[in-house]
């Protein structure tokens, strides 16, 4: 029994820590943006701001929250006895299954900057993206701003 517990505890860590592809950078593009023209527009950073970026997965929380559920469940199992361990069981399944999910929703959020650039023709964009380089974009630098859009990064000039 403690080896099936390890061995499930061991699986649920393992599909949370692959949750979490972070796409969301500066230095990384899909694959249907290479070799297609990017629009570049040239601005100065007027403010930045660190956020969070939640992964916008429709299943989001499901796994952790299954995986939760069958080790709470195992652990509730070995309280008690008769009734006693049919509650603790249904509680451990409950208190697991919540505990799972707020991992794997907590796995599946990136650190990002939200960066606003008052662009050259004088209109601001604000673009959210994962910081790439330690330190390599500040209030005040002149940027490249590529893509546009819903696909649009901030780049060092």
């Amino acid at each position: 029994m403690k080896r099936l517990l390890l061995v499930l505890g061991i699986s649920v860590l393992t599909l949370a820590g692959c949750a979490n592809t972070s796409p969301y950078s500066g230095d990384v593009y899909r694959g249907s943006q290479a070799e297609t023209a990017q629009r570049v527009s040239y601005g100065t950073i007027t403010a930045i701001r660190p956020v969070q970026i939640q992964a916008e997965d429709q299943n989001s929380g499901v796994i952790g929250g299954l995986g939760g559920a069958v080790i709470g469940g195992l652990l509730g199992n070995q309280v008690g006895g008769g009734s006693g361990r049919t509650i603790a069981t249904a509680a451990g399944a409950l208190g697991g299954s919540v505990a799972g999910r707020k991992i794997e929703d907590a796995a599946n959020r990136t650190n990002a900057l939200e960066i606003e650039v008052q662009q050259d023709n004088g209109q601001n964009v604000v673009v959210v993206q994962r910081q790439d380089r330690a330190g390599s974009l500040d209030v005040g630098q002149r940027v490249r701003l590529i893509g546009s859009g819903a696909n649009m990064s901030v780049a060092p000039y």
